[in-house]
């Protein structure tokens, strides 16, 4: 049995051998947030474009502005506004910040380390050249590279792209998710379930995942139990980019997945994967397109998704896939697993103390939603270390989006 790590590498590499020519559009910049860039983004100029001033003080030749030195004021530049003449001998001049020093000045002096009576402004301190300046192409040179192809927008990168007047911009298409959800017992969320029935959540789970994700995603309906009616469920969601099935793949009587899968011709990469919740995770290749079986329980659903699927609809959006974000944090209270499997239990993480501190919280396994909306993180539980203690660093994932 695969570990998730074994799984997410043998993932990784199916798509990318698989992957289709990808498709590109030009979009508004405002609807690109998410989205991966298929062009590179270059400066259409030197920034900043001249010497900027990042203080509100006074723009001085450094070595006028000693301390206990008064000099006249000149004159005053706001951000956006010229100075029509220069700073000599004895000269200061008034200046906000990020507008453009004027010749003659190679400093800028904040104004709470100046006094001022009239245009006369006494200094306290030492001033040295270059102070509280960024010099004209200092951040980016015209021409220069600033986003490549393959990078994922968010609101630091268009924010960028804006400045240098990308307000249309090449993207690559969204992959498309067909989602389907199986099972007699599971009802659309706006039915009143019967008493062995329960509503479709996974469906909703999974619909957001992928936009948090990078894709867009359509739910497809539920499967009966029956293979003829899952078949044809599973012929149409195959005509989207991939195909990502909750439900029907542990070992029971009518867990007709994996079977029907194979009537497909679905070539399977693995069948299961050495964590607990999300053992029977499925993952195989039909007709060029990667499909997904994630157990049905909500907590298995969530877990597989975010080790196993992220990472090819990265790559299926023309980015490279991001690593899994796990870093460390201190146990509240001590956890002892058995099994060998990675666990990953459901927890909360806190920084009150000034450094991550993560709870796992008591859950009633796989099936456990309340809890799970509790949570904000996974404490991440190796078969190398069942046993930790209060106070030790232990791995943590994020819940996608919350942390």
């Amino acid at each position: 049995m695969l570990s998730f790590q074994d799984a997410r590498k043998k993932i990784i590499a199916t798509v990318r051998a698989l992957r289709p020519p990808l498709v590109s559009e030009t979009i508004e910049l405002s609807r690109a947030s998410g989205r991966v860039l298929a062009e590179p983004v270059t400066a259409d100029r030197d920034y900043p474009p001249f010497d900027r001033s990042i203080r509100d003080g006074f723009a001085v030749r450094a070595h006028d502005a000693r301390p206990g030195a008064t000099l006249r004021c000149i004159g005053e530049i706001r951000a956006g506004s010229g100075f029509d003449g220069a700073v000599g001998p004895g000269e200061c001049v008034q200046i906000m910040t990020g507008a453009a020093v004027p010749k003659g000045a190679d400093a800028v002096v904040m104004i709470e380390h100046v006094s001022v009576d009239g245009d006369r402004v006494m200094f306290s301190r030492p001033t040295t050249r270059g102070q509280s300046i960024v010099p004209r192409g200092n951040e980016a040179r015209a021409g220069q590279q600033l986003l490549a192809p393959g990078m994922r927008l968010g609101y630091a990168e268009m924010g960028l792209a804006g400045q240098v007047g990308k307000h249309r911009i090449n993207v690559y298409r969204r992959p498309q998710a067909a989602i389907l959800s199986t099972g007699d017992e599971v009802v659309d969320i706006s039915v009143t379930p019967g008493p062995l029935q329960v509503r479709n959540g996974n469906s909703v789970a999974l619909e957001a995942l992928v936009r948090l994700a990078g894709a867009e995603g359509e739910s497809i309906g539920n499967a009966p139990d029956e293979k003829k009616e899952l078949r044809r469920y599973m012929e149409r969601g195959l005509e989207a980019d991939l195909l990502i099935i909750s439900g029907g793949v542990s070992m029971g009587k009518y867990d007709l997945v994996e079977m029907v899968l194979g009537e497909l011709g679905v070539e399977f990469a693995f069948d299961s994967v050495a964590i607990r919740p999300g053992r029977p995770a499925v993952f195989g290749v039909c007709r060029g397109k990667p499909v997904f079986g994630l157990p049905g329980n909500p907590v298995s659903t969530m877990v597989t998704f975010e080790l196993f699927v992220t990472p090819a609809i990265d790559i299926l959006s023309g980015a490279e896939p991001h690593p899994l974000p796990i870093f460390r944090a201190r146990l509240a209270h001590a956890v002892h697993e058995r099994g060998e499997l990675t666990h990953f239990l459901p927890a909360r993480m806190e920084t009150s103390r000034g450094e991550p501190e993560v709870t796992v919280l008591p859950w009633q396994g796989s099936g456990d939603v309340v809890t799970m909306a509790q949570s904000n993180a996974f404490l991440i539980v190796s078969p190398d270390q069942l046993d930790w203690e209060a106070g030790e660093m232990a791995l943590v994932l994020p819940r996608r989006g919350l942390l």
